[in-house]
């Protein structure tokens, strides 16, 4: 990726933070702050790729790379009001990365604009015979096609849970959203209990740093909570092997359930973060793109647009329709650099 995207004529700048061992915006340095409340964040940016979407919202950088397996490039990019893109799995070579877990870790762009990351993964996707994971797809935008004829589904219930101030939230950005020409439908997400098949991901990870938690070089981390890795490391070793590969065969009924769904829709729109479908399309392999959608207490809200395996073009584009009949992606933080 690194080489392609020089390539692409990318000027390759810095390395920038992430949560230790991906997870959370706390690594070894402190905490990657959010740059709309730099002053009293305490959460920090959110999710592994902190940094990346950190630096991006601070104008730190024209545009930046980010990993997910579980959220970490929609929730910080969500969090920090940037627009994400998470390709789908297999569409982007991992070679030379940090593995978390092999069957679900996604490589992709984090930028200020829609368009920006249609670039940027135009410059960066297709098989490079390292990733053997990596199909060839050709990725296909057209910023041109007329929203209309896109088959659009959403989440209505998701949009409307939480308080006043985040159900007005998203209750604007439909509206807007509906402005573009795109038709909205009700549709439902697949019923299988996605949550159970989690432990997909914890028995990769425990795997993939099975020699620090061995070696106990993983007592060193900072983060020793019941849910922090180290912890999730430890405790992972009691999963049996049986429940890993039943907890597989379930995902692939999960993949036939939701390939039967985006049948008859090329996107579907929903809340970022805090959405069902964020965990089940992390499992599926699905592409998905999230962009700013208003402000909560001076704090970005983000929608997000995912789309059928190897077609971020459908997602992409509504994002883009959205983001040009609304105003949110012009608004930056001020950032006191002195």
């Amino acid at each position: 990726m690194v080489e392609r995207l020089r390539d692409a004529g990318a000027i390759l700048v810095a390395k920038l933070s992430m949560g230790a061992l991906a997870q959370g915006a706390k690594w070894f340095g402190g905490v990657t702050r959010n740059p709309w409340q730099i002053e009293e964040d305490k959460t920090g940016s959110s999710g592994s790729s902190a940094g990346p979407a950190a630096a991006t919202a601070a104008g730190l950088v024209g545009f930046s790379i980010g990993t997910e397996t579980l959220g970490s490039i929609m929730s910080p990019s969500s969090k920090c009001g940037v627009t994400g893109l998470r390709p789908t799995y297999g569409r982007v070579s991992r070679y030379g990365a940090m593995g978390l877990s092999w069957t679900m870790d996604k490589i992709g762009p984090i930028c200020r604009g829609v368009e920006d990351c249609a670039v940027a993964l135009n410059a960066i996707y297709g098989p490079d015979s390292r990733d053997i994971t990596v199909g060839e797809a050709p990725f296909r935008w057209n910023p041109e096609f007329p929203v209309s004829q896109l088959r659009v589904g959403y989440l209505k219930s998701e949009f409307e849970t939480g308080d006043e101030n985040r159900k007005a939230v998203y209750k604007a950005a439909l509206d807007a959203l509906r402005t573009t020409g795109a038709k909205l439908q009700e549709i439902e997400l697949p019923k299988l209990p996605a949550q159970s098949l989690r432990i997909i991901l914890t028995s990769e990870a425990a795997a993939a740093f099975d020699d620090i938690t061995r070696n106990g070089a993983v007592n060193q981390l900072s983060g020793q909570e019941p849910f922090d890795w180290p912890n999730s490391f430890r405790s992972a070793r009691f999963i049996p092997a049986v429940e890993y590969l039943r907890a597989q065969r379930a995902r692939t009924l999960l993949m036939q359930q939701m390939d039967v769904l985006m049948r008859s829709w090329d996107v579907f729109v929903s809340p970022a973060p805090g959405s069902a479908s964020l965990l089940i399309t992390n499992l599926t392999g699905h592409p998905a793109v999230a962009v700013p959608c208003g402000f909560i207490n001076n704090l970005p809200q983000s929608i997000m647009f995912t789309g059928g395996i190897y077609d971020e073009g459908a997602p992409l584009r509504l994002a883009l329709a959205f983001e040009q009949a609304t105003k949110w992606h012009t608004m930056h933080p001020k950032v006191d650099w002195a």
